[in-house]
């Protein structure tokens, strides 16, 4: 099977790198909207300090997590 090339040279990415890729971008998404959702939830029971610091990271990297995993499916499913 010939490789693909890209227009300046460079071969394209295979299906893991693909879905590596996914995975990252879906878990930086996640982060973000982790860091938004967690911060008002902790905010909104009272936590103060190290506890919300602890909570929000908590929920970051669930929420990261979550979102990487299915973004990194639906890259597998494209390839």
């Amino acid at each position: 099977m010939p490789v693909t090339v890209g227009p300046y040279g460079q071969s394209q990415p295979n299906c893991f790198d693909r879905v590596k890729m996914g995975f990252m971008m879906g878990f930086a998404v996640g982060m973000a909207a982790g860091a938004l959702f967690g911060t008002f939830s902790c905010l909104r029971i009272g936590m103060r300090g190290r506890e919300l610091m602890g909570g929000v990271g908590k929920t970051m990297m669930q929420s990261g997590g979550t979102f990487g995993t299915f973004m990194a499916i639906g890259m597998g499913i494209r390839c």
